[in-house]
């Protein structure tokens, strides 16, 4: 890298610092939690804040029918897609066979309810792996479910029978955003999963149905700190049915993947000293806002956990989008050096 180029990143660096201690100063380490859904206008204002806010009294079938039972009846024996992986750390950080980082995809695998509910029942999983339902990308509901203006028979879904648990999308958020959600989807682990911390490109509406949901939050402004490095990708595969995962890196043709190097911001010392996150425990019955852009690592219970959200597209014109664009370097991602340090070892103080 030229000179130039590190006197620039330098430079950015600093910019995007002095932003985070400025948003910090003004907004404070706080979240709303109202204790109601909001009316459409009530929401658009959320929106238009971009912070954070929890709502409580969301009522659905789901929270009412969704038990183990109920679900194995439900579904019987119809597959689903469930990603597997040896630690817990699907679309994370993982060390490979070369002990270079990589970016991690998970195996996916086809079960029913009923035997991923036996996995999950088992304090260290039947033989020992872990699965969590994942497969997000509108597992329940998708875009061509809703392009179709609502036909059914021409967007299947691995979970067809508990579609009517279900709404398709939640009134006052589409009524504020003018737009329907982009993708539905179904979340159920237990306490041996672990999402890695990352933003999204969407208006999340997350709702938890069983179980807890612990989320780690950052705003858009603190994503300096977590060294966001791109990373070859890999997958976890078996070789046969019987043999165990391995993870194998997949081809030069692959792009690299942006992702946080930091793996576990909860950690002490891990967090400049002056970056306070938000913590947010979720319950069933409770729904958690969570603008587009912001950073969030997810933990839940022991127990069986199952939650929804609704991917709602973000509004790229104006200067919101530029500037989450500027806050992510305008995708000048650096790349990781090949041997990686440990998760233990990067810091971002």
């Amino acid at each position: 890298m030229s000179d130039k180029a590190r006197a620039g990143l330098s430079s950015m660096s600093a910019t995007q610092r002095l932003l985070s201690e400025e948003y910090r100063g003004l907004n404070g380490g706080h979240i709303e939690v109202f204790d109601h859904p909001p009316t459409a206008l009530e929401f658009s204002r959320l929106v238009h804040i971009s912070r954070p806010v929890v709502f409580k009294g969301f009522d659905i079938p789901a929270l009412r029918r969704w038990s183990n039972q109920y679900l194995d009846e439900q579904m019987g024996e119809r597959l689903v897609s469930v990603a597997t992986t040896p630690d817990g750390r699907a679309d994370a950080l993982s060390r490979g066979p070369d002990d270079r980082l990589y970016f991690a995809e998970p195996f996916v695998e086809k079960m029913t309810i009923g035997d991923l509910i036996k996995h999950l029942k088992e304090p260290e999983g039947v033989d020992g792996e872990v699965r969590y339902l994942q497969s997000q990308n509108g597992n329940l509901f998708s875009s061509d479910f809703f392009g179709r203006s609502g036909d059914d028979a021409n967007s299947p879904s691995e979970f067809e029978p508990l579609r009517s648990d279900v709404p398709s999308e939640i009134p006052w958020c589409t009524e504020a955003l003018g737009k329907r959600p982009d993708a539905v989807n179904i979340w159920m682990g237990n306490s041996r999963s672990t999402t890695s911390i990352h933003s999204d490109p969407y208006e999340n509406i997350y709702a938890v149905v069983r179980g807890e949901k612990k989320f780690l939050l950052l705003p858009p402004t603190d994503g300096w700190c977590l060294q966001e490095r791109s990373y070859p990708h890999a997958s976890y595969t078996r070789r046969s049915p019987s043999s165990s995962l391995e993870l194998v890196p997949s081809g030069p043709d692959v792009p690299l993947v942006p992702w946080a190097s930091i793996t576990n911001p909860q950690l002490p010392c891990v967090l400049p000293s002056d970056v306070t996150p938000i913590y947010v425990t979720l319950k069933p019955g409770e729904v958690l806002y969570l603008p587009v852009g912001w950073w969030h690592h997810v933990q839940q219970s022991r127990d069986i956990t199952i939650s929804l959200n609704w991917w709602y597209d973000a509004e790229i014109r104006g200067m919101s989008w530029v500037f989450l664009s500027f806050l992510r370097g305008l995708g000048h991602v650096p790349v990781a050096p090949s041997m990686a340090p440990s998760e233990h070892e990067v810091s971002c103080a």
